[in-house]
């Protein structure tokens, strides 16, 4: 859960404590969150690159990608987490006489809670050398780096505040007569990652993937009253994962994603079962997924995925089963997941031709 967002989604105006609750709100906002705050995060994760490992970037079956996630979380709670989510790859060999490849990537991103509109908004680039170890089984080792724009901000005129109610009657054209802090911070942010991808036998029939990552490196100011000494926690990020083929026309996937940013922790895991089925032998013409995850100590994730040719749709629901179930009725939040993947001609003269080895998950 991103602390920011569950600060701003409850009515300070609960038992009567308004005054109290502000100031318990504002100091956490200006001090206490540099302790405690966290990243956005995706149930399907696994779709996510530059947000999870800068050098997951490029690391999949076809040559781009481009991804919109939309997420909503919370809506019995409060006025819900709304999070949508551009992100696109690419990436290019390095010559006809080299199995390495070049990848780049490019996302940005907007999360908005609360009664305040406490707001998120992102932009990163990563760029990341995938290594070849040894082609025969696929083998790579890659380094990715990214660097980034945040803006945190809400808006204080949405408030509601003791001084705003004269004889029991609340007013909102009544002055708020608050010190407010400043209302946005904007930090610049870097990440940087190492990922290992390999696909062993003859047939290279089953792909593992592993890999760690940190952001927030860099340490950028983190309060909105600009108070020295407080900065963006460091997230650590471990990533692994497996793809197997069981059949012809069965698939396994197996995912992983454990994060760590101070005092907050997220481990979830899962996997899904595939069938697809072939258009004269070629590549997968329509393939459909089902599977489930679990965010430890947090929610159940039912999952389904379609894809036909080179696009795909991926649904997921949280059902929450933490201490908030009371309050959330198990209903935690829906996810939809659009991609789009595909290949630059070969041999159209505008660069090297595609390589049958290549990093893949």
């Amino acid at each position: 859960m991103n602390v920011v967002g569950w600060l701003y989604g409850f009515d300070f105006n609960w038992f009567g404590m308004k005054k109290r609750l502000l100031i318990l709100w504002l100091f956490f906002l200006g001090k206490g969150l540099a302790f405690g705050q966290a990243d956005i995060h995706f149930s399907q994760f696994y779709e996510t690159s530059l947000i999870r490992n800068p050098a997951l970037t490029g690391v999949f079956n076809d040559n781009y990608k481009i991804t919109v996630y939309s997420r909503s979380q919370w809506n019995s709670i409060a006025n819900p987490y709304q999070t949508t989510l551009l992100n696109a790859e690419y990436r290019i060999s390095l010559g006809q006489n080299s199995n390495d490849f070049l990848s780049f990537g490019g996302l940005g991103y907007f999360d908005e809670a609360g009664d305040l509109d406490q707001k998120i908004t992102g932009f990163y680039g990563a760029i990341n050398y995938n290594k070849s170890l040894n082609p025969e089984s696929n083998s790579y080792l890659s380094f990715g780096f990214a660097g980034g724009y945040l803006q945190y901000s809400f808006d204080p005129s949405k408030a509601t505040v003791n001084n705003q109610f004269q004889n029991g009657v609340f007013n909102p054209l009544n002055p708020q007569m608050e010190n407010w802090p400043t209302p946005k911070m904007n930090m610049a942010d870097m990440g940087a990652g190492i990922n290992y991808n390999f696909s062993p036998g003859g047939n290279n029939d089953a792909t593992y993937m592993m890999g760690f990552s940190a952001y927030h490196f860099n340490q950028p100011e983190f309060s909105f009253y600009k108070t020295y000494g407080f900065t963006e926690n460091i997230r650590g990020n471990g990533n692994a994962g497996m793809i197997k083929e069981l059949t012809d026309h069965f698939l396994l996937q197996l995912h992983f994603n454990y994060a760590v940013q101070n005092t907050y922790q997220e481990l979830i895991g899962g996997g899904l079962i595939g069938w697809r089925t072939f258009a004269q032998y070629e590549q997968p013409l329509f393939e459909i997924y089902a599977g489930v995850f679990y965010r430890y100590q947090d929610a159940i994730i039912p999952v389904v995925k379609i894809k036909y040719k080179h696009m795909s749709i991926g649904m997921s629901y949280d059902i929450n089963v933490s201490s908030l179930t009371e309050a959330s009725n198990m209903m935690g939040g829906y996810e939809i997941t659009l991609t789009l993947t595909g290949n630059y001609p070969p041999n159209s003269g505008s660069g090297p031709a595609l390589k049958t080895a290549c990093p893949r998950f």
